[in-house]
């Protein structure tokens, strides 16, 4: 035995390109040494392939894949199922394609291991027909090519496919492994399928495989999908194993049944535990906060997050963002976005799209433009964000530039595009050019027209004071009209003073949604000032003998790092005798500039609401007045409503801006309001 190997041969180049193929191995230097081999055979090819794949560049694998094709060398076995797994890890479905269409050419089309990767391949390229295709011509299935068809079918969202492949392989006597079992059990959680995921459940506990940790999941997964959260419960608390992946399941579970306090108690167990917590641990937290309205905590949870060394990837960036919409917080965004280019996060659609949108509905429409536009590529969403984001901040024009923008690049619109960009025709009174667009949707673009584009159109009619026209559209909707429809028109008949279409809409209204507090009080407003006291009074009566309660108006405003809440008649603020102050003392100058109050909105009688109807101190004007107050040098400022902001508000707030010499922004929940020199962007018809 020689001590040592000769010369000739320690230094060969396949020597050393396996060793830099190892486990500590370069996968540069390796693709260096390959290169250096005069004639590569088919298992260096395939070496590379795999090391490729396994080190996170699939693109790259099947690069060297074409490059073996072009080379004339013959791919056998094992080459093309490391192909095939590349093209699975990447999801490429015209490549997949191209692999299928190799492994028939090169007479592997019955072949079982191959088989099996190609349905696996088409799972992850969600694509069913090619899978079923291989599936079918496979001369002899196993347990891998069942469980591979039917989790296919659970990527592709065909869960009916699923269930009936998971049948088939029992009547063929193919006894289910643990990775079908919990490959199937989503298909169940989909359907709400209780009965057959219990009898799934049965087959497992009868057969020993209830302690694996990732059926146990998806049966976890599977009762909280069927709203039986204690099974769901009885499930995780008798496995053994505490795993972090179970953990995430059953606080999944917990957040969606609205139980926040016992994921939290999950979660505490966890980082107790031994197990290094990963990113969809906390993300999964992180977004189930955010999912219950607790986005304090889920905010004090990234900062752990961040102590505990564990930096925030794109999905715990998308799961933060809506806490800067909710709270208005256009500086924590900021801090946000500064952090994604730190970390060139910017990359990704999903990421751009989130930021998009959050800057939209913060307020700052020209931030948002910006980072739009910095967007490498844009996909349907992408535009969709920026086209809405135009509309609700009244910029009609703007949105109709976009969508053409869009069609010119060549992206396809759906349905949401044309919810958004009907809307901004009807935000700034673009009546003709929104029928256009409406009645090109089937004819030029494929997209049937449904109940919310009808909406639509009625509130584009109604706003432009064509009411009989819009009373004809909706008589002539295709379906029954929607609550959208009927609440555009009932809107509009309070600013035309149609007090008799406003009965019909009425009507209608309180029959679609009797629960709906805010169709009531425009009614009896809408009689209110028409002097039908007799009528008013009778609506009002109808509310409260059906318990009708009227939602709290209620108004944010963020100064500096906090944000401050003001509710009707509020005296809780630390700057309170300055608000109240300044108002009575700005309002003489409204006055001598013009302003008269409106005091016929609502009926003096009403004593539960008279004072939220006392006009000095609804809550967006105290507000206002509070951000005017701590203005600190800036130009403009922000205030949030969780209700509509009232006509008296609305014309006191054109006022203020014009005397104050500021820009204010309102967002009401259905769009912006943009005060500015005594003018607002709606227009006055919000």
């Amino acid at each position: 035995m020689l001590s040592k190997l000769p010369s000739s041969l320690r230094f060969h180049p396949n020597i050393q390109f396996l060793r830099a193929l190892g486990p500590s191995g370069d996968i540069r230097r390796a693709r260096q040494l390959f290169d250096e081999i005069p004639d590569p055979d088919i298992r260096s090819w395939t070496l590379l392939i795999t090391a490729y794949t396994k080190s996170g560049f699939p693109e790259e694998a099947l690069e060297v894949y074409d490059e073996l094709r072009e080379r004339k060398v013959l791919p056998d076995q094992l080459a093309l199922l490391s192909v095939t797994k590349a093209c699975a890890a990447l999801g490429n479905l015209i490549k997949a394609k191209g692999i299928h269409e190799d492994v028939i050419r090169y007479g592997y089309r019955s072949d079982l291991l191959v088989g099996n990767a190609l349905i696996d391949m088409y799972g992850k390229c969600k694509y069913a027909q090619g899978a079923r295709e291989v599936f079918d011509n496979l001369s002899a299935k196993d347990v891998i090519s069942w469980t591979s068809m039917s989790s296919c079918y659970v990527n592709c969202k065909l869960p009916r496919e699923a269930l009936i492949t998971f049948r088939e392989m029992g009547l063929n006597r193919v006894r289910p492994n643990p990775v079908t079992l919990s490959s199937v059990l989503p298909a169940c959680s989909d359907l709400k399928s209780l009965n057959l995921g219990r009898e799934i459940h049965g087959y497992i506990v009868r057969n020993g495989i209830h302690d694996n940790v990732y059926v146990s999941s998806a049966l976890v997964d599977m009762y909280a999908s069927c709203s039986s959260i204690k099974q769901a419960e009885s499930v995780f608390n008798r496995t053994h194993q505490f795993d972090y992946v179970l953990c995430n399941v059953i606080m999944s579970a917990y957040f969606s049944n609205g139980e926040c306090d016992k994921a939290l108690r999950i979660f505490d167990q966890l980082r107790k535990g031994r197990t290094k917590l990963n990113h969809d641990s906390w993300n999964s937290v992180i977004g189930g906060c955010m999912q219950s309205g607790r986005t304090d905590k889920a905010l004090h949870i990234l900062h752990e997050m961040q102590q505990s060394g564990v930096k925030p990837n794109k999905i715990t960036i998308t799961s933060v963002l809506p806490t800067c919409i909710d709270l208005g917080s256009i500086r924590r965004g900021k801090e946000i976005h500064s952090f994604l280019l730190r970390h060139l996060f910017l990359e990704d659609e999903t990421v751009f799209t989130a930021l998009v949108f959050m800057y939209a509905k913060c307020g700052d429409l020209e931030l948002s433009k910006k980072v739009f536009y910095m967007m490498p590529k844009k996909d349907t969403i992408a535009w969709n964000t920026m086209i809405i984001g135009n509309s609700m901040h009244g910029k009609g024009e703007e949105a109709l530039l976009l969508f053409r923008e869009m069609i010119n690049s060549g992206v396809k619109p759906n349905s949401v595009t044309f919810t958004g960009i009907l809307s901004g025709c009807s935000h700034s009174q673009l009546v003709d050019e929104g029928l256009m667009i409406f009645y090109s949707m089937r004819k030029e673009h494929g997209v049937e027209p449904d109940s919310e584009h009808y909406s639509c159109m009625v509130d584009a009619l109604s706003r432009a004071g064509r009411l009989e026209q819009a009373y004809n559209f909706i008589q002539n909707m295709p379906m029954k009209p929607s609550a959208g429809a009927w609440g555009a028109l009932l809107g509009a008949c309070r600013v035309y003073k149609n007090v008799e279409m406003a009965r019909a809409a009425g009507e209608q209204l309180l029959e679609i949604e009797p629960e709906n507090a805010g169709n009531y009080v425009l009614l009896s407003n809408i009689y209110e000032a028409a002097k039908l006291r007799e009528e008013a009074s009778e609506i009002r009566k109808l509310m409260r003998e059906r318990g009708i309660m009227k939602v709290p108006g209620c108004s944010w405003i963020q100064v500096k790092d906090k944000v401050h809440t003001f509710v009707v008649g509020d005296k809780n603020n630390v700057q309170t005798a300055d608000i109240y102050s300044f108002l009575t003392e700005v309002g003489e100058k409204m006055r001598l500039a013009g302003y008269l109050p409106c005091t016929d909105l609502v009926g003096q009688d009403l004593d539960a609401e008279e004072k939220e109807y006392s006009l000095c101190n609804h809550s967006e004007r105290l507000a206002v007045a509070f951000g005017i107050l701590n203005l600190d040098g800036a130009s403009s400022i922000r205030v949030f409503k969780n209700l509509r902001i009232c006509g008296d508000c609305h014309n006191a707030i054109k006022y203020l801006a014009k005397i104050v010499g500021v820009q204010i922004i309102v967002r009401d929940p259905l769009r912006f309001h943009h005060f500015k020199d005594g003018l607002c962007s709606c227009r006055d018809f919000w």
